[in-house]
Order: C-alpha cells, then sequence, then structure tokens
C-alpha cells in the first residue's frame, strides 16, 4: 500500500481564455438599479425561490440508529428488475444470488443500509409499495418506451405521498443498432420522464447485459447515487403511524391443532425492521395489506441481523472490544432469508438446505460433518421417537445419557409458590452476557460508584462461592466439579456458615443419597434469609408502584422502601405450613377512604392556611426561582435542584440526601451499609397524610413551570409573551426568523422528550415510549386465517402498518373525488369501487353529489366531466388531508388504465346528509274555477298532512298550492292555483328526498383469496344470463290522437253589450247553392290544343336536358382516368428517384464507415 503511486491530474485541454479589455462601457451589474422595472423582476423571482424553499416545519422522528432505507425496484414485466437486484447484490456484497426473492438488506457504508425489493407485476403489490418506499428505481424498457404498469405506479405514488428520490433507468439500450436512433430515443424518454416527475430528474442508462449482470461501472455509477442520498422531507403519513416490511415469516401454530383442523385459525410469527413512529408495547392494533386487522399479541425486540459498523463500534465500546477502522469485506453484510443465500433459503415455516455434492445420510460412513448437518443425519437415522432408544437420553453436551427416572424423584410435587429470581452481577457476566446494569443491584446508580459514597458492592468475588471465583484463586490441581442440579450449586450470598463449610469442606461423599441429603440441610432458612425480604429502593419497582391505582401513596412508599415484607413474610409462612390450603381468604380492610380516586380535602384549613401572607411569601420564597433573593439559593435544601431533578419521585422528603438508593446488609457477613442512623431515625418516621402529599406536589409543579418560563423567556409559551401579543407590543419576526424558530420549538421538544427517555431503563422506556423504529422487532399475531398460509409467496411484498385508535372505527366518509382522465369510462353512483385508503384496500359503495348553490348536497347519478365532486362510502375513519385513489378492478386483463380516480379526505362523520330531487305526479280529478281536486299524487291522508303548504306546478306552467286532503277519496287533495286549470293538465310537486350510502366494507383481501363485489351485467356475462325485458320500458312507436279545440263561444248579453268595433261578425250558413258553386267549367277546342302544344315542348326539353347531362358525364369519366395515369407515373418517378438517392447515401455510409469516418460531411 505505501508502494502505491496515484497518476497525476490530466492537464486541461481547452485553451486559456484571453481576457477582454474593458470596451468602455458601463457595467450592467453596477447599474442595474438604472432599470427598475427589471430590478422589481429580480427582487421578486429571488424571493419567489427563497420562498419555495420553505415548507411547514414537520417533527422529524428519525431516530438516531434508523432503519435501512428501502429501495423498491418497479417495472413492466421482462424489462431487467431481477437483473438488476442481483447486480445490486453482488456491487455491495460480493455474492451471487440465484434466486433473489423478498426483503434484502445490505451494508453500504459505516451508518448506512439498504433493504432492496422486486416489485411484482401485480397492482396490489404496487399499491403497497407505493406507500412506504424511500428510493424508488423505475425500470423502462428503452427499446419499447413507456407502458400502462409505469404510468400506473407513477399516479399510485403521486396520490399516496411521492418520495424525493425516483430514478429512471433505462434497458434493454444495446437493441439499438443506429446511434442516431439510440440518442433520440434517450432524449425522448427522458423528457418524458420529467413531464411525470419534475425537470432535471436522473435517468440512467444500462447498456447490455454481461454473464448475467449488467455492466459493472454502471452499476457503479448507480450504487454511488443511492449512497449518496439525504433523507427527503418526511410524509405526513409515515411520520404519524407505525408500519414495517416483513422480511422473515414462519407459522407457529401447534401442530396438533393443523391435524386436527387444518383450516384452523393460523399463529404466524413476523420478523422485520420497525419504520415511522413507535409500536405500543401492548394491545397495538395493525392491519396486514391483504390480508386483515389484527392485534399484536406479543413483540419482542431481536438482535440486529445486519448492523451497520457504527452500530458494532458502538457495541465494541460498550463491551470493551477493539472496534473496525474501516469498511472490510467482512462488514460488507447480507440479510434475505427469504432469498436463496449460500445454499440457504427460508420459506414459511421451513428451511431449505441446498449442497452441491448432496447429503449423506450414512452415519457410519467416514464423511466430515458440521454439528447441524451431523445433528439433521441423526436424526434422519433413527427410527424411534426421542425417549424409545435403548441408549437414553443425554440432555447436555458432555453429560450422561439418562435410561431412568431415579426412584425419590417420582414422589416429587414440585414448587408451591413461584420462584423469585435472583440477579448476578460482575464485570466478567455484565461483558460476556448483556445483563443491564439495573438487574444486578440495588440500584442502578450503585454500579457507576459515585465519588464520597461509603457503600461496597451487593455481592464480592471474595465472597462469592466457589463456582462464581475467578480462576486464580482455584488451584489448577483440583478437579472441577459440575452441579447436576442449580440447587447443588449452593448459596450464592447466604450464611457464613454455609459458604465456609461448603470451602472447608474436603470431604467426599460415598453416594449421592448421602450428597442428596447434604445439600438439602436447612433449605428452607437459607431460601427464607436469601429471597424472604425483598430488597428495598429498587429504581425498577418505581414506576409500578406509581401507576398501580389500588395503592395510596402511603402504601406504594412502604412497599418501595420494604417496610411491607413483614406481612409479606408471615403470609408465606402460613402458607407453608399447610400446604394442602390452596383457597385464603383475604384480609379485610378497614380503611377504604385511602383507596378513593377524589380523596376528602378540608377545605375550610386549606382557605385558612392560604389566606395568611407569610405561607404565600414562604411558598414563593422557597418553590419559585423567580422569587428567591439573589443571595440565597446555595443553601435552601428546597430550593436547590437541577433540570435532571425535576422528574424525581414525589413521594419522600425532598431533604433526603442520601448517598445512594438505601441502606441493605450483607448477608454473609452481616454487615450493615447504608446511611447514617439519624437518616434512619427520620426513615422510621410516619408517612405524611395523602393532603399534605398533594399539597408538596403542587408545590413542586409550581416550581417546574416557573423554571420553564425563565428558560423560555424569549419564547411564544410563557405568560409574558402572551400578554405582549394581546397588547400589540409584540415585535414583529424578520424575514426568516419566524421559519427558524418553529424548527428550533420542535428541535428543542425532541431533545426534551430524547432526555427525559434517557432516563428510563429500558423496560420502563418501552412501556411509556414502545418499540422504536429503527430495531428489528419479531410480531406474534394470532387469528390468521390458514388460507394465508397455504397461499404464502416470498416474492409479494407483506406490509404491516398500524392503526391509531379512530382507525379502527367506522362511519361515513366524505371525499373530494375526480374521475383521472385517462380513465375511459364515467363513474356510476352505486357502483362497487376499491378505496386504497390509508393502509387499508377494500370495496365500498360510494355515492357521488355537489354543493348545490350553498344550500344542499344534491346527488349525481354520474361523476361529473374534468372536474371534482364530492363522494360519501362506509369505511374507517380516517384523518382529513389524507390522499388516496381508485380502482375499479385489479385484474391484469383489463387493456385500459386501471386508476378510476383521484382524490383526498374532506372530513369524517356519524351521519350524512345527501338528497336527490323527487317529482311526484298528479291529475285533476274536479276543477271549480282556480280550485282543483287533485288524484294519483298521494296514497293516505297522513302524506298529504306532511306537504300541506307545499309549492305544485302544472307542465304549462300554472303555479299552485296544496291546501287540504279531501275526506271521502283516500289520497286526494284540494289544491288552489294562479288559473283555472284544466282536466287534461299535470300537475308536479318537486321535493328532494334523503339518500344515505350503504354500509358495505368488503376488505381487499387478496393474499387469502378474495371476490370483490360485481355489477349486475358482469355477473349475467359470467353466467350467460339473458337481460330481462320491462315492457314499460321498450321503445314504442308513440301515436299521438289529433286534438279538437271547441270553437270560441261569446255569450249573446256580452256579445250584445260590445262596442261595433269588436262585434263578432258571423254570417249565417246559407241554405241554397251560390252562382259559383253551381257553374262547371267546360274546355274550348282552343284550349285543348294550346295545352296539348305546351306538353309536347315540354317533352322536347327533357330530353334534351337528358342527353345534354350524360355527355357530360362521359367527358368528366375521361378526365378522372387521364388524371390517375398522371399521378401514377409521377409516383413512379418519386420511387425512382427515392431509390437512387438512398443507393448513394448508402455507399457514402459504408465508406465513411470503413474508413473512420470524422470529417466533414460533403455536400
Amino acid at each position: 500500500m505505501d508502494s502505491q503511486q496515484h497518476k497525476p491530474h490530466r492537464p486541461s485541454k481547452t485553451k486559456e481564455k484571453k481576457k477582454k479589455q474593458n470596451s468602455g462601457g458601463t457595467n450592467p451589474k453596477a447599474f442595474a438599479v438604472a432599470n427598475p422595472g427589471k430590478l422589481a423582476r429580480q427582487a421578486a423571482r429571488s424571493h419567489d425561490i427563497k420562498e419555495k424553499r420553505l415548507h411547514v416545519p414537520l417533527v422529524d422522528r428519525l431516530p438516531d440508529e434508523p432503519p435501512p432505507r428501502l429501495v423498491v425496484i418497479v417495472g413492466p414485466p421482462g424489462v431487467g428488475k431481477t437483473t438488476l437486484l442481483k447486480s445490486l447484490v453482488r456491487r455491495y456484497t460480493k455474492e451471487t444470488m440465484s434466486d433473489p426473492v423478498g426483503p434484502i438488506t445490505v451494508v453500504t457504508s459505516k451508518k448506512q443500509r439498504l433493504t432492496f425489493i422486486e416489485c411484482p407485476n401485480e397492482l396490489e403489490a404496487m399499491i403497497d409499495m407505493a406507500k412506504v418506499a424511500d428510493i424508488v428505481l423505475l425500470m423502462i424498457d428503452g427499446n419499447y418506451g413507456f407502458e400502462m404498469e409505469t404510468m400506473e405506479f407513477l399516479n399510485i405514488l403521486a396520490n399516496t405521498g411521492m418520495p424525493g428520490n425516483v430514478f429512471g433507468i433505462l434497458t434493454h439500450l444495446d437493441l439499438f443498432k443506429k446511434p442516431s436512433a439510440l440518442k433520440d430515443a434517450k432524449k425522448r424518454l427522458k423528457h418524458r420522464l420529467w413531464t411525470e416527475l419534475y425537470q432535471g430528474a436522473h435517468l440512467f442508462y444500462l447498456s447490455g447485459v454481461l454473464n448475467g449482470r449488467y455492466p459493472d461501472r454502471e452499476i457503479h455509477n448507480l450504487s454511488r447515487f443511492l449512497s449518496v442520498m439525504k433523507n427527503p422531507r418526511p410524509l405526513v403519513w409515515r411520520n404519524t403511524h407505525p408500519y414495517t416490511i416483513i422480511d422473515n415469516y414462519r407459522d407457529i401454530t401447534h401442530p396438533t391443532k393443523i391435524e386436527e383442523d387444518p383450516l384452523c385459525d393460523r399463529t404466524i410469527e413476523l420478523s422485520g425492521y420497525l419504520r415511522g413512529t413507535n409500536f405500543a408495547a401492548q394491545g397495538q392494533r395493525v392491519h396486514i395489506a391483504g390480508v386483515g386487522d389484527f392485534t399484536i399479541s406479543k413483540i419482542e425486540e431481536l438482535p440486529d441481523p445486519c448492523p451497520t459498523p457504527a452500530m458494532e463500534k458502538a457495541m465494541a465500546n460498550l463491551t470493551g472490544k477493539k472496534p473496525r477502522r474501516r469498511l472490510d469485506e467482512k462488514d460488507k453484510k447480507l440479510w434475505a432469508p427469504m432469498a436463496d443465500r449460500s445454499g440457504m433459503k427460508i420459506s414459511g415455516d421451513h428451511i431449505v438446505i441446498t449442497r452441491e455434492k448432496g447429503f449423506t445420510f450414512d452415519k457410519d460412513a467416514n464423511v466430515e460433518r458440521g454439528e447441524g448437518e451431523q445433528l439433521i443425519v441423526d436424526l434422519q437415522g433413527e427410527k424411534k421417537l426421542l425417549g424409545q432408544t435403548d441408549k437414553g437420553v443425554k440432555l447436555f453436551a458432555g453429560g450422561e445419557q439418562l435410561t431412568q427416572i431415579p426412584e425419590e424423584d417420582t414422589n416429587d410435587t414440585g414448587r408451591k409458590t413461584h420462584r423469585k429470581a435472583r440477579f448476578l452481577e460482575d464485570d466478567r457476566q455484565n461483558d460476556e452476557n448483556g445483563v443491564p446494569e439495573d438487574e444486578g443491584f440495588v440500584s442502578g446508580e450503585e454500579s457507576k460508584g459515585s465519588d464520597g459514597s461509603d457503600i461496597e458492592e451487593e455481592f464480592d468475588e471474595k465472597r462469592l462461592g466457589k463456582m462464581f471465583r475467578g480462576d486464580d484463586e482455584e488451584t489448577q490441581d483440583e478437579d472441577v466439579v459440575f452441579a447436576d442440579t442449580d440447587s447443588e450449586l449452593g448459596s450464592i450470598s447466604g450464611d457464613e456458615g454455609v459458604d465456609s463449610e461448603e470451602s472447608g469442606s474436603d470431604e467426599e461423599f460415598d453416594s449421592e443419597e448421602e450428597e442428596a441429603v447434604r445439600w438439602k440441610e436447612n433449605m428452607m432458612e437459607r431460601a427464607r434469609a436469601l429471597h424472604g425480604k425483598r430488597k428495598p429502593w429498587r429504581a425498577i419497582d418505581l414506576a409500578r408502584l406509581m401507576y398501580d391505582t389500588t395503592l395510596t401513596p402511603a402504601q406504594a412508599l412502604r412497599r418501595w422502601r420494604g417496610e411491607d415484607n413483614e406481612k409479606e413474610e408471615e403470609e408465606e409462612e402460613d402458607i407453608e405450613k399447610d400446604e394442602d390450603t390452596f383457597f385464603h381468604k383475604a384480609k379485610d380492610e378497614d380503611d377504604l377512604e385511602e383507596d378513593r380516586m377524589i380523596p376528602h380535602f378540608d377545605y375550610e384549613e386549606l382557605k385558612t392556611k392560604w389566606s395568611n401572607p407569610e405561607n404565600i411569601d414562604a411558598l414563593r420564597r422557597t418553590r419559585f426561582s423567580t422569587g428567591r433573593p439573589k443571595g440565597d439559593g446555595e443553601g435552601d435544601s428546597e430550593g436547590e435542584g437541577d433540570g435532571d431533578d425535576d422528574d424525581d419521585f414525589n413521594g419522600f422528603d425532598e431533604d433526603d440526601e442520601d448517598e445512594g438508593d438505601g441502606a441493605f446488609e450483607d448477608l454473609e457477613t452481616g454487615e450493615k451499609h447504608g446511611p447514617s442512623k439519624e437518616k434512619k431515625e427520620e426513615e422510621e418516621k410516619p408517612a405524611m397524610s395523602l393532603e399534605e402529599e398533594r399539597e408538596r406536589n403542587a408545590r413542586r409543579k409550581e416550581e417546574l413551570r416557573a423554571r420553564f418560563e425563565e428558560e423560555d423567556r424569549e419564547g411564544l409559551l410563557n405568560d409574558k409573551a402572551i400578554a405582549r401579543r394581546e397588547g400589540g407590543l409584540d415585535e414583529e419576526f424578520g424575514e426568516d426568523q419566524w421559519y427558524e424558530m418553529q424548527k428550533a420549538m420542535l428541535q428543542k421538544q425532541l431533545d426534551i422528550n430524547k432526555a427525559e427517555y434517557a432516563e428510563l431503563d429500558e423496560h420502563q422506556r418501552r412501556q411509556v415510549e414502545g418499540y422504536r423504529a429503527g430495531k428489528y422487532a419479531r410480531l406474534v399475531i394470532e387469528g390468521v386465517p390458514a388460507e394465508f398460509c397455504k397461499n404464502f409467496q416470498p416474492r409479494m411484498p407483506i406490509l404491516v402498518g398500524g392503526l391509531s385508535a379512530t382507525e379502527d372505527r367506522f362511519g361515513f366518509v366524505q371525499v373530494r373525488i375526480k374521475r383521472h382522465r385517462w380513465h375511459k369510462k364515467i363513474l356510476k353512483t352505486g357502483d362497487p369501487l376499491i378505496f386504497s385508503l390509508g393502509w387499508r384496500r377494500f370495496q365500498t359503495l360510494p355515492i357521488y353529489s355537489i354543493w348545490d348553490n350553498r344550500t344542499r348536497n344534491r346527488m349525481l347519478k354520474y361523476t361529473p366531466e374534468h372536474m371534482h365532486c364530492f363522494g360519501t362510502f362506509w369505511g374507517p375513519l380516517i384523518a382529513p388531508n389524507t390522499s388516496f385513489c381508485c380502482f375499479q378492478s385489479f385484474s391484469a386483463s383489463n387493456p385500459g388504465f386501471r386508476i378510476a380516480a383521484t382524490g383526498t379526505v374532506l372530513s369524517v362523520d356519524e351521519s350524512t346528509e345527501i338528497v336527490k330531487k323527487l317529482k311526484l305526479v298528479g291529475t285533476p280529478w274536479k276543477i271549480f274555477k282556480n280550485t282543483a281536486f287533485i288524484k294519483d299524487m298521494f296514497n293516505s291522508s297522513l302524506e298529504i298532512a306532511k306537504f300541506e303548504g307545499a309549492a305544485i306546478r302544472t307542465v304549462s306552467g300554472i303555479r299552485g298550492q296544496i291546501k287540504r286532503a279531501l275526506s271521502k277519496p283516500e289520497g286526494y287533495f284540494r289544491a288552489t292555483f294562479e288559473d283555472k286549470i284544466l282536466l287534461s293538465d299535470i300537475v308536479i310537486l318537486k321535493a328532494w328526498y334523503p339518500v344515505k350510502p350503504k354500509q358495505f366494507y368488503n376488505p381487499a383481501t387478496n393474499l387469502i383469496g378474495w371476490q370483490s363485489m360485481r355489477l349486475t351485467g358482469e355477473i349475467r356475462r359470467a353466467e350467460n344470463i339473458p337481460t330481462p325485458q320491462n315492457p314499460n320500458s321498450t321503445y314504442r312507436k308513440i301515436e299521438r290522437p289529433e286534438r279538437h279545440f271547441n270553437p270560441l263561444r261569446v255569450p249573446k248579453n256580452l256579445a250584445a253589450e260590445l262596442p261595433f268595433k269588436s262585434q263578432i261578425v258571423q254570417t249565417k250558413p246559407q241554405k241554397k247553392e251560390t252562382y259559383m258553386q253551381k257553374r262547371a267549367v267546360v274546355v274550348g277546342r282552343e284550349e285543348r290544343k294550346l295545352r296539348d302544344l305546351m306538353q309536347k315542348l315540354t317533352t322536347i326539353r327533357k330530353e334534351k336536358i337528358a342527353k345534354r347531362k350524360a355527355k357530360k358525364e362521359a367527358q368528366r369519366e375521361k378526365l378522372k382516368k387521364e388524371l390517375a395515369e398522371i399521378e401514377e407515373r409521377r409516383r413512379e418517378k418519386q420511387k425512382k428517384e427515392k431509390k437512387e438517392f438512398w443507393e448513394r447515401e448508402g455507399k457514402k455510409r459504408k465508406a465513411s464507415e470503413e474508413w473512420g469516418g470524422g470529417g466533414k460531411r460533403r455536400k
């Protein structure tokens, strides 16, 4: 490495540019102010660019040890997804995978990991991957172009939350024969990708395939981009929900249940990296995409199977091992449990091991085998069940094989009470086993050994038994004696006499019976001395006692101090005396008032106490930092405190300054350690009453609030800042100060939360905070359908998303929806539609509506063209402003664009207010001037009573009103109109009828088999059922009878009174025929000749016109034939010229290829 020499940089080929001399003109930069319009435009543009960078500040929930970034490889079939995945795995890990399926996690740098997933060509998988992808590699066939699957995935990505890193990858570029065609295709596809994503989106080119992989240089360039990607802006949905991608699956159902019922519900175990927010420690509701909603029965944190070198370095610092300094080849780790890696593949509930040379199941064969292979061979070769062999059973490696059960153990009935755990810890065990510091000591603070403390460690190597002593203390010649049972280990920290006898005894027992009797002596006394008394002042028990609602603060404090152990010992002695008694009657508690959630207060005493100004001054001086004088504060023990002590337990006196967490007695030496006697006397004082404790806690909270206001004096949360804003004295923030301040407030709150959680141990932190993102965990889920295990496919990704409390409820969801512009058909109200909303995919029946004149929500039968409308459906309640996309079918046989609609959630509610137009039609029964009786509109008087006073109208436009129902004909009513109507008129009542969506919810469980709701027409086509014909709906010829109107009749009295000009004149019909009616027309001789001549002339004229027309048609046909011949000759000439041109061009190109070509083209 020392002899390696680096090549010098190549000199630049560009010629040095000569500096232009000043021509004497004005400098445009110096005189920009001379053009104020241009200056204003530049300022506006720079301000717009700055504003585009600003977003609403979001809380960055990315943990210190983030989970691997999820890289999803998407593309149509045959585009090269698997080849790219193999190439990337080979690039990062130097391993070759034959069948890469499932999530594959690799280490890419010291602090970064990537998880690669190949998205199958299933619409359900594309939807799930779009919700969780951090980086998307969009595979495009360069020789074919964009396909339908690519455009569908891009639109799904845009509606579920576009990640910041989407790369396009062109493949099959080696199929282009001409460089110009390749260049044009790259340019065309690049601009098309920019149209869909954003201007300047990265597009990589993969030219061909070598040895089953893409070229190393091109994969190296792609991997460099993946490695240097920054964390994008967190998406709102992922930033508020926990989720995980499962990379390992196992069925842990008891085999007996499966044998009894093969279709019984299964218990499965899913493993993966936790992402998003924290998983709740208990009762976390999750949704498995494609399966359904479940409750996690058990969640357990596992060791990270693919840690980064930085994580290993942190672990090395804790364990004392030397860390690595760089990413060696050994550190390039790979975690792919579902893939075929090095001959091992985990598929569901079994593991497949492949060996090139095969397995030899002959026990006597002289073949080198590993431990696992030897175990498999032993199991395969054994014909008898475990325990039925003649050799016996060997429980421990190196132990004896047991052939029978000792007689003395047959009558042993076991323990009567639960064993209490004993914790032992020293430096060596802590390094090797990783036991938490808090477990082995009375308190976690004692292990750190604070200065000035005279408290010794609870366990000392010198006082331990010989099983736990160091190797240097024992003689080398002495044989190590292994204990057959854990009881033979003796006392760990028991009485001195027991240990002295064990350590100083050199005698050996002659038989096993004597040995058994020896160690059983004084067993009850030793057990009581070891475990009968619980050690007080344990930090782990503090939180459990604080949140135990069945205990009062005084009882919790006594239990924490260990003062209630005497009663427990007495109860245990009673139980030991009577072993046959299983049930004991609980003691009655006389004082039930202490168990009240709201205690009794003496309000008169409190009023008298706080009306004294001296008490208020003392409270201000001791409990508030702002009320303290400048001189004191150091000597005042109650007022003194740091920010780290703010959350100490408030159940004991604050004046206690004991150096540790309490006193304890060494059970071996009998020596007592702990605070002074005065402290013990103070501890023995009776605990204060509940009222005093609450009073002291209130003072403590006021002090904490004063401290916070003191620290946040310049912020917006204290009372002074609020008063300044209300008084109008608040200062205006600068251009960027408000944005920076908001981010600083979020970061400060994050730091406060981290500091608070850091003070808790791991168990308490999990109970309060949950399982953090970035950890590798195992989820146990019960009640999973058996079809999930039978139809399990490793290629289909499994997404487990956490649900909030609101998302577990159902109701009516109102959305703003729009039909996708590429979807061919419009959507109809009431037709089933598949929604992808949140983690779920479900089918429901939406009702479309529009806000009509800001008065009502009117139902629409179909979605409008090129505009949004409202949609209401029954489903899980999702937070507003959540995007979704809809599909009519997931089937790949659909040739069109499958995304039917997109939209956003507006609100969730328990009820809906959608109305549709309803027209009631009736006809007149009797007419009395402006009043009429109407029939055929209602069926009963009750219906008419609901519509009294409603407005009605006729088809001719006469308006009216409903009055009262008639008594005799049921359903008839009286109505008045503004004019007299006719019996032929039709009366219409316009009303609005409320419409409620159907409560239909069909989850899309594609992983366990799913049948979607089909339309009636689809069922008829599938079942070959003819469509029933309604006779009233068939089209028929409309026959309207001719209407005869009566003549106008004017009464004689009225006609007589009319003026002369308006009088109606009617001629009476004559009884006899007139002369004009009687006469007959007779044609004369001359008239007949004239008519005959005109007929002959007309016939001759028609004949001439017909001959002239036929002649013109013949001439037109001849002209058409000549034009066709001319066009044919012109086409032949163009074809010949084109052929000659390409012959010349071919010769030129051939010559240029042979001679290298590089010169200018000659014209």
